[in-house]
């Protein structure tokens, strides 16, 4: 886990030094060591910030050469098989790390070594001898790669405000991004904030010369894998079997995620996913692992008691912190600063607490994302299915109106029934579910109606087998929330200590194996996650987990009205609000106003607006 940077331009518009000034933006992604690369007319940099999990020798610090001399790389991530890659491939090797396997591996194979990697990855190879470029990112999107191109000049980074410290970097304002921000809370890739900066795809890599980089360039993308090709023509539906197959999988992903030469823990919340996670590690590893959980005064909100439960009953060295108004204040700008772009997932605050916390005692953690989409275990999936019911479909108009004259809870229920199109009704349950703006309300607040959603609702369309309602719903969450929220969650919130977390459930081959479990195997009689749970039950006790899923949340409502309430005055004004030009101020007003009459399912849709107008005011 570490933090990269790679800059290429013909006109030499940049010195080293700015180009080291540039990468020390960085600094928390690698504490331990750095390096720098500057080709011989200095038309191309790369750069290293190293946080040190896997041979910690100098002899593996970046950038790194090939055993030829011929290539150079600088590398983000964690390859967990990279033993077996270098058997496989018979690679000769002078370091134990898996840096060079990657490296070597493409010189011996090339694009098609990408295929092969098991992991979390990001990385840029410099060919010395034909001036050629070729990045890559992994499957799923766990490590973060963005560019910058401006005509002139293209430059890499892990993090935008890297980009954002290059000299001349243009600072115009992606606008048509606003609308997809309010109506998801975050800004899906390949578009960010910015005008000039975009999300490096996942799952694609990209080969170009240093001298293609002129005004005309467009940097060309190459798919080596796309999730649809991974569905089967039929389902596993035999019980038995896929519990065994599944188990075996997740054992393996786990024990390859342990592989480290510095303390491993894991985040417990005491919910299905992390549980399981760290069951499976605490069978796997001889000495106690240690657990980390992040427990309210709200009851409604924590689950600490859980997962001390779960940590006392699996033997964990157990830590907990008991998160209050005030450890929030301390960090409340860093969802600002950190995450670079408006980014309105408010359980970034307990996840940076509870990366704090770990860190004091280890230097990687586990952590359970990728179960809920993988295993259906949100309610949003039942929403696909009601909606997509054709007698639903037939009366949901007067249903919605009449839940709109009835109390909170059906009030705000009825509104996943007010979709504009099944075209987009992706997008709409989310937003909903989310308590974000709906399209409907996207077209009061924004003072620009001119939007458009086609492109995020973009269905996949596999050859080999039709997906249910809910298999789409959990396809669109696998490659937009899941890759563009969560992940970018967890990994600004953990890097911003230096600490390195591992995701078991996106292995892969565990991907690949879950979205062709069949439907009723995943959620089974009202049992969301069944299967996951089924195996769960063989390490922990049953009834430890009867209980509704909350989930990682935030009395944000609730603070809102009170320690937060503040934000209001200071970004919702209307001094603020006509500044930026973007929204109606009277409707932002009368949100404010109906949610501290006693909306509280409102207090999303104004995060959103607070988090856009703060990030406006402190970064553009």
């Amino acid at each position: 886990m570490c933090g990269i940077s790679g800059y290429i331009s013909n006109n030499n518009k940049l010195s080293k030094s700015d180009f080291i000034r540039a990468t020390n933006a960085m600094n928390h992604r690698g504490p331990d060591a750095e390096g720098f690369y500057e080709n011989e007319n200095q038309t191309l940099f790369l750069g290293h910030k190293r946080l040190s999990i896997i041979d910690l020798s100098p002899a593996s610090n970046q950038p790194f050469f090939s055993n030829c001399g011929r290539y150079v790389m600088v590398y983000n991530g964690e390859l967990y098989n990279f033993k077996e890659i270098k058997e496989q491939l018979q690679l000769q090797t002078r370091t134990t790390g898996d840096t060079e396997v990657i490296l070597e591996a493409f010189i011996k194979i090339g694009t098609k070594s990408f295929e092969l990697l098991n992991g979390m990855f990001a990385f840029i190879i410099y060919d010395i001898q034909e001036q050629k470029v070729i990045v890559c990112r992994d499957r799923i999107g766990i490590k973060p790669l963005f560019y910058y191109f401006d005509g002139e000049q293209i430059a890499f980074a892990s993090e935008i405000k890297a980009l954002k410290a290059i000299p001349g970097f243009k600072k115009e304002i992606n606008y048509a991004a606003i609308p997809e921000f309010l109506h998801l809370g975050f800004i899906s890739e390949p578009n960010t904030i910015y005008k000039y900066v975009h999300k490096f795809p996942t799952a694609t890599y990209s080969i170009f010369t240093v001298k293609e980089i002129k005004n005309d360039f467009l940097l060309p993308i190459t798919s080596y894998w796309k999730l649809e090709n991974a569905i089967e023509p039929t389902t596993k539906k035999d019980f038995i079997t896929t519990k065994k197959e599944l188990k075996d999988l997740l054992i393996n992903s786990v024990e390859k995620q342990l592989i480290s030469d510095v303390p491993v823990g894991s985040f417990l919340s005491g919910g299905i996913d992390s549980s399981l996670v760290t069951a499976i590690a605490s069978t796997l590893k001889k000495d106690k692992i240690k657990t980390f959980s992040i427990g309210y005064d709200s009851k409604k909100y924590d689950e600490s008691e859980h997962a001390k439960n779960v940590a006392k009953h699996l033997g964990t060295d157990h830590y907990a912190f008991q998160l209050t108004e005030d450890e929030v204040e301390e960090i409340l700008s860093d969802i600002i600063f950190h995450y670079d772009e408006p980014f309105a997932d408010a359980s970034a605050y307990p996840t940076m607490i509870v990366s704090k916390l770990a860190r004091q005692h280890v230097t990687v953690t586990l952590s359970g994302d990728g179960a809920d989409e993988l295993f259906l275990g949100y309610g949003m999936y039942n929403w696909a299915s009601r909606l997509a019911n054709p007698i639903v479909q037939t009366f949901r108009k007067p249903v919605y109106w009449a839940t709109q004259h009835a109390g909170l809870i059906y009030k705000r229920g009825g509104l996943l029934l007010d979709y504009p199109s099944l075209e987009h009704i992706h997008t709409h349950i989310f937003s909903q579910e989310q308590y974000f703006h709906s399209e409907k309300d996207l077209k009061h607040l924004l003072l620009d109606e001119n939007f458009n959603f086609d492109r995020i609702n973009e269905e996949a369309n596999p050859e080999k087998r039709n997906l249910s309602p809910k298999g789409k719903q959990s396809f669109w969450d696998i490659n937009h929330y899941l890759k563009d929220d969560l992940l970018v969650k967890v990994d600004r919130a953990s890097m911003k200590y230096s600490l390195e977390s591992r995701v078991p459930y996106l292995d892969h081959r565990v991907i690949e194996y879950a979205i062709n479990i069949d439907p009723d195997l995943r959620y089974h009689k009202g049992i969301s996650k069944y299967i996951l749970k089924e195996i769960l039950y063989d390490y922990l006790p049953k009834e430890y987990f009867n209980r509704p899923k909350w989930g990682f949340a935030i009395p944000l409502p609730y603070w809102l009205k009170g320690r937060f309430n503040y934000l209001f005055d200071k970004y919702l004004n209307s001094i603020v609000i006509n500044k930026y030009n973007i929204l109606t101020n009277l409707y932002v007003q009368d949100l404010k106003n109906r949610f501290l009459a006693g909306e509280d399912y409102l207090y999303g849709r104004l995060w959103t607006i607070i988090i856009l107008h703060w990030w406006l005011e402190e970064m553009s």
